[in-house]
């Protein structure tokens, strides 16, 4: 506890050389400043963990004014306010506004020792599970990603241990589960960090742009190129390339990015020179690739290159264990982003988030979380600020589709509720109903449903 170095602020030079010598005696390193000015200089300069403040100061800053100064610069000191009899209702007041504690004047050198013990000791006790949750951090947690959950711990260790590596990797898993996170993780784990990390959705885009996008062109390889182009592969040089949605690479392209893989070396668009490259791929997918494979609807050579090293990444409703954890982390990360001053939320609210079925995964409940935080007037997230999430279940439920319809009619409600569900997102609601994006486009006009 002698660690602990203590400030004493007083303008009368025997009150403050007394209390000082008295802090000493008990063996801790003390300080003193005969005003608040000065006061507030050694603590931007020194860590103190307690302070002896004087309320009555005259002139200058009084005692309430350098509290508040000092605890400014460090919010977790510890403010014992010195008063005498006829200013109680002032440290009153300063306790209020942060003080620890008052003594009377004169002051009893008993009193002001098991002061100071008292006090350091809740601080030595809070710097202790500080560092345990550092610890604890540290071990459930990898970049941006946090659990406690036994089979995502195995992914932890895993991207650690094959991070340095060049081998391509197939990330699997739902929807929000967080593929591209573990990409990333990935990536900045190994040596390969300070190189770029380049990612593509290989859903979003036409079979003929997908290739301009990942290969590049030359000036004049089709109708609008008018100069060379850099594609992902070569921005990727030295790095990562993540193909999030590999499963949606069309056929012809497969052929080509096999090749790439095997030979590390690629031709633009309408080029005819050979580039190199150096590029590690990890590929995400949340569709069956080995049931595309035994289907005839993906490469089985491509499949096997890709799926050197496989991850697959567990459903939120698999580990629920991380609800508390991962609301926490998103309480911490984006209550500062949102100017929020909401620090916790309520064991109420977390019993109704344990229960919450998640199918959007740790998207949805990040989503979730944010819109709490946008709505909640406390300064802990509780049972009410997710009133949201029963009506969101609510209309789930209510998307059931009466036993009595024309199939036609049928259909159309089953692609709105699956639009609803998926936000409006082509690629997902076709992954959820077994159909190709170009037959959606299709039922989408012929129904009259607007994206």
């Amino acid at each position: 506890m002698n660690r602990f170095p203590i400030l004493v602020v007083d303008d009368e030079r025997v009150a403050r050389e007394s209390l000082a010598a008295w802090v000493r005696e008990d063996g801790f390193p003390v300080d003193t400043a005969a005003c608040g000015a000065d006061a507030v200089r050694m603590a931007g300069e020194k860590d103190y963990a307690l302070c002896f403040v004087d309320l009555k100061m005259p002139p200058g800053m009084d005692g309430i004014e350098t509290m508040r100064e000092i605890r400014r610069l460090r919010p977790a000191v510890v403010i014992i306010i010195i008063t005498a009899h006829g200013t109680v209702d002032t440290a009153i007041q300063a306790i209020k506004e942060g003080a620890q504690e008052y003594i009377l004047k004169p002051c009893n050198p008993e009193e002001i020792s098991l002061f100071v013990r008292r006090n350091l000791r809740v601080r030595r006790l809070e710097r202790e599970n500080a560092l345990l949750r550092r610890k604890l951090s540290r071990q459930y947690r990898i970049e941006d990603i946090v659990s406690r959950n036994p089979r995502m711990l195995e992914i932890f260790h895993l991207i650690r241990e094959i991070a340095g590596q060049r081998s391509t990797v197939l990330i699997e898993g739902e929807s929000g589960t967080g593929k591209e996170m573990i990409a990333r993780a990935l990536h900045s784990t190994g040596p390969r960090a300070d190189r770029p990390f380049v990612a593509i959705s290989c859903a979003a885009l036409t079979e003929s742009l997908l290739e301009s996008e990942l290969f590049g062109h030359e000036r004049g390889a089709f109708t609008g190129a008018v100069g060379r182009k850099k594609g992902k592969f070569e921005l990727a040089d030295g790095g990562t390339l993540l193909l999030d949605e590999a499963d949606d690479i069309p056929p012809k392209l497969q052929g080509d990015l096999l090749r790439v893989l095997q030979e590390r070396r690629f031709f633009r668009v309408g080029g005819a020179e050979e580039v190199p490259v150096d590029v590690r791929v990890v590929a995400a997918t949340k569709a069956d690739m080995l049931e595309m494979v035994r289907e005839g609807r993906f490469r089985s050579d491509l499949y096997y290159r890709l799926n050197v090293i496989r991850i697959h990444v567990p459903p939120l409703r698999e580990r629920r264990e991380d609800i508390p954890l991962l609301v926490r982390h998103f309480i911490d990360r984006l209550a500062v982003e949102l100017h929020r001053d909401v620090h916790d939320v309520t064991e109420d609210a977390l019993m109704l988030l344990l229960e919450h079925d998640w199918p959007g995964n740790v998207r949805e409940l990040q989503n979730a979380v944010e819109r709490a935080l946008v709505t909640c007037d406390a300064d802990a997230l509780r049972a009410q600020d997710f009133d949201f999430l029963a009506a969101d279940a609510r209309a789930r439920t209510d998307e059931s589709v009466p036993a009595d319809l024309p199939l036609r009619e049928v259909e159309k409600r089953v692609i709105q509720a699956a639009m609803r569900r998926h936000g409006g997102n082509v690629t997902d609601v076709a992954h959820a109903l077994g159909i190709d994006r170009s037959s959606l486009y299709d039922r989408l006009k012929r129904h009259g449903i607007r994206r």
